[in-house]
């Protein structure tokens, strides 16, 4: 493996590290799709896995920027606690791990909001665009919240709670996903992110 670059001058050959980071976690989304087809138990690990797993593919790509290193990292940090939270929760507690998942998507877009401050052109664009993506899923948990709570307590978790849970999480990955591969087309045009 090749020494990653690390100066501003070697934008371009970070940009193949940044967009495959990007890239990484996009895949990562696709697998999201299965997380309906596996029982209960079983999902909370491979959710916990996947979250993980983006989280250090963004850090990863986010030590190797410039402009926001620390918040682009910080963002990979979330997640990545995020998904040791919800690995380690016990299946049982649903509505809790709800509560994790909607705390890393308020906690991901404060820290975007700030990185977008930071950014420049067509970075900041997609940063805040990530930012919105991640309040926006995270309203959404919070609002119903509520409602989930009486279906679980009634039902417990159904098959279609989880598959939209799944598609939440899954956009969060998109956003993100589209957001390395600007950053990533940037740094390869040797713009300075």
């Amino acid at each position: 493996m090749t020494d990653l670059p690390t100066s501003t001058s070697a934008l371009p050959a970070r940009a193949k590290w940044i967009a495959t980071a990007g890239w990484f976690i996009l895949l990562l989304s696709a697998g999201l799709a299965l997380l309906p087809l596996v029982g209960r138990a079983q999902g909370a690990t491979i959710i916990g896995i996947l979250l993980v797993l983006a989280g250090l593919a963004e850090l990863f790509a986010g030590s190797l920027r410039h402009d926001t290193r620390r918040l682009a990292m910080l963002a990979g940090v979330i997640t990545t606690l995020a998904g040791i939270l919800f690995a380690t929760e016990s299946s049982t507690h649903f509505l809790s791990t709800l509560t994790i998942i909607a705390g890393w998507l308020f906690g991901r877009s404060i820290v975007l909001i700030l990185a977008a401050r930071l950014a420049t052109g067509s970075v900041r664009t997609w940063t805040g665009l990530a930012a919105l993506t991640d309040l926006v899923l995270g309203l959404i948990l919070a609002v119903g919240l509520s409602i989930a709570s009486l279906i679980v307590s009634l039902f417990g978790a159904t098959p279609p709670m989880i598959a939209s849970f799944a598609w939440i999480l899954a956009a969060s990955f998109i956003a993100t996903a589209m957001l390395l591969l600007e950053v990533s087309n940037c740094a390869r045009a040797s713009e300075s992110v």
